[in-house]
């Protein structure tokens, strides 16, 4: 089964997705809300396959939804904005079905999602670390241990609680392997929520070091430590 998820503050626009995906054999609904925060708090404990996103909406727009997530699901926007289209790509967006939403126009999106979704659990949730090559060797670093991740040049610079390690790697391909725990906070870093003890609009402090966060992060970052910290 395919995990469906809904997100846009149109009860009608909702209703019309709703209706559709309950008549695919191979679709389960499992979060349909007009509130983006509840499905980032979802996300937070749930897996999703794909996403039926709306981009405006209150609070947090749909790219700022997906800016939330490490390892976003594949994505169909529900919307009319096409000037998001080249940043969406980042993100398995697979189509865009503009509104109000025609049963023909929607099944020519779905038709292109099986070839692109493969349903199987995500591997860096069951993991407790973050496995890596060092000087040739493997080495398993644990998550709690790791402060944050800084891109530097086509390296990366992971700084735990004993020591930096300087890996050739990106950022977009770490993500994939990283926990929830961990949030892209600017263009060149990564952060782990659980170790930040002071938070502003610019910077997380994380053992004393200050981790920039980037206007184009900052809602998110902000919204997902509450969550963090009313866990």
């Amino acid at each position: 089964m395919i995990k469906i998820g809904i997100v846009d503050d149109e009860l009608l626009a909702r209703k019309v997705l709703e209706e559709y995906c309950s008549k695919i054999n191979n679709f389960e609904l499992v979060i349909s809300t007009g509130n983006p925060l509840e499905f980032v708090n979802f996300m937070q404990q749930h897996k999703v396959d794909l996403i039926f996103l709306d981009i405006e909406m209150p609070e947090l727009n749909g790219m700022e939804v997906l800016r939330s997530m490490l390892n976003p699901p594949k994505v169909i926007l529900t919307t009319a904005y096409s000037e998001y289209a080249l940043e969406s790509y980042n993100y398995g967006v697979i189509d865009y079905l503009l509104k109000p939403i025609k049963i023909e126009r929607f099944l020519k999106a779905i038709n292109k999602v099986s070839t692109t979704i493969v349903t199987q659990p995500n591997a860096s949730n069951e993991s407790k670390e973050l496995q890596i090559k060092y000087d040739g060797m493997p080495v398993n670093i644990p998550f709690s241990s790791i402060l944050y991740i800084q891109s530097f040049g086509n390296y990366l610079k992971i700084f735990t609680d004993s020591r930096m390690y300087l890996i050739s790697e990106t950022l977009i391909n770490i993500t994939t392997l990283l926990s929830e725990n961990f949030q892209r906070t600017h263009k060149s870093y990564i952060s782990n929520l659980e170790r930040v003890t002071k938070a502003t609009r610019t910077y997380l402090l994380i053992e004393n070091n200050k981790v920039p966060v980037s206007a184009m992060y900052k809602v998110i970052v902000l919204k997902k430590l509450e969550v963090f910290a009313k866990s």
